[in-house]
């Protein structure tokens, strides 16, 4: 394996089991709660869960846009503004956290107004609301630690961080349910000691390797009025980009949804082959991010290329092994979701849909990282909106005799209109990030 192949691996390994380990904090949760005997549990931390998932959704630039700037400063070895950088995204993330806590009811109300819960899951849906919405702060804060990692090439922090939460999450909520009484607040209560603890894993661990930053913190350079519109700048691009994707997701859903129960879930479990996916392909955009910024920072133009060459090699092998593996296993693996005949059958009519998203993914994925990495934000979101129009357009233009199916083809052509797109302007992101 060459040198650039095992620095690839270094960062995208970690960070591969870290994104594995997200979904694990809602799904213990929901196995806790489905055992207390009412279904309105369940349906409680399904809609809190949902809920938080779409804040934090949101508010995921504050790492990514975290990570790119850092990843430059890093290869420029400028360690103040490394040092500055950290401070400036994990204070802005504590703001806007301090923001949602203050906000927390008329968004809890309008969330509520969109959702429509029965009277018994909007009651215990608030009881978990307004005990997690103070992990806001912890979990905003981690978002701009774990992007800072990111940028100093170190995602095993990260990959630390997210194991010790969940096993600190199985531990409170056990506790606090079973030998503590408690119900939904013993695990609201035990998600939110789990993200505390993951933020104050994340600060203890930061002063080992990075202890001797202190000496370059000053407050003063943190607030500098330049720095501050170039970070705003940056995210402001990332967050009406994630926008864009939120809308394309949540409208997936609603729109399998008004087919019927049977094509919801059908459209669910076939998007868990994308998720599973996504966690591996987000593994290498977040070592794209981390070496592209690296490189740009440091005027390497031929380590770059080369970085981006063995990005695009890695993406190749591993679209090839998932479209393998979903055409040999799929089926079996679906039928580990569920036992229902009526949904796998139902299935089997759509699943061409889903082995076709490997191949259509992996460019969009690839490019994001290596975009976030050159602070190439406008170019990502100009290729997100066009992605999110193509979208709609398709869907809607398709649907009155292709059904779910166009929905289906709207969905790849999203994913493979971004990255055709991102392909077509990366000659200029790289111009402009080395200089014509």
């Amino acid at each position: 394996m060459s040198p650039r192949d095992r620095q690839i691996l270094q960062i995208a390994l970690p960070s591969i089991v870290s994104n594995i380990t997200v979904p694990l904090l809602g799904l213990i949760d929901v196995a806790i709660v489905g055992h207390l005997g009412s279904p309105a549990y369940i349906g409680a931390i399904a809609v809190g869960g949902m809920l938080f998932n779409i804040i934090y959704w949101i508010f995921g630039f504050l790492r990514m846009g975290t990570s790119g700037m850092t990843s430059q400063a890093f290869g420029k070895r400028d360690l103040p503004e490394v040092t500055r950088l950290l401070l400036r995204a994990v204070g802005i993330g504590m703001t806007v956290a301090c923001g949602l806590i203050i906000l927390q009811v008329p968004i809890r109300q309008a969330a509520f107004t969109l959702i429509h819960p029965t009277e018994e899951v909007k009651e215990l849906a608030t009881l978990y609301f307004h005990i997690c919405i103070w992990g806001a702060p912890a979990m905003l804060g981690l978002y701009g630690l774990s992007g800072w990692y990111i940028g100093m090439q170190n995602s095993r922090i990260p990959m630390y961080i997210a194991i010790t939460q969940n096993i600190v999450n199985i531990i409170a909520s056990l506790c606090l349910v079973y030998l503590c009484g408690m119900k939904v607040e013993g695990v609201a209560l035990g998600t939110l000691i789990a993200q505390y603890a993951g933020l104050f894993m994340g600060a203890v661990l930061w002063y080992h390797p990075y202890g001797r930053l202190r000496k370059y913190i000053v407050w003063r350079g943190v607030l500098q009025k330049e720095a501050m519109i170039r970070f705003f700048q940056v995210n402001r691009d990332i967050f009406l980009r994630t926008l864009c994707l939120v809308a394309v997701t949540l409208f997936f859903t609603s729109a399998g949804a008004s087919q019927g129960e049977i094509i919801l879930a059908v459209n669910t479990l076939l998007m868990q082959l994308f998720t599973l996916f996504s966690y591996v392909m987000d593994g290498f955009a977040y070592a794209g991010e981390a070496l592209s910024g690296r490189y740009i920072g440091a005027r390497n133009r031929e380590a770059f290329t080369n970085t981006v060459r063995h990005l695009f090699a890695w993406g190749g092998i591993m679209a090839v092994l998932f479209t393998l593996a979903y055409a040999l296993g799929g089926n079996a693996f679906l039928q580990l979701l569920t036992d229902d005949t009526n949904v796998t059958a139902a299935a089997d009519t759509y699943f061409y849909w889903a082995l076709a998203i490997p191949v259509t993914g992996i460019a969009a994925f690839i490019w994001d990282g290596v975009f976030i990495g050159a602070t190439a934000t406008r170019a990502m979101l100009l290729s997100m909106a066009a992605a999110a129009v193509s979208f709609f357009a398709l869907y809607y233009g398709f649907r009155s005799f292709l059904g779910n199916h166009a929905l289906w083809l709207a969905f790849l052509a999203y994913l493979f209109i971004r990255g055709a797109m991102q392909t077509g302007l990366s000659r200029n992101v790289v111009e402009k990030a080395f200089g014509r």
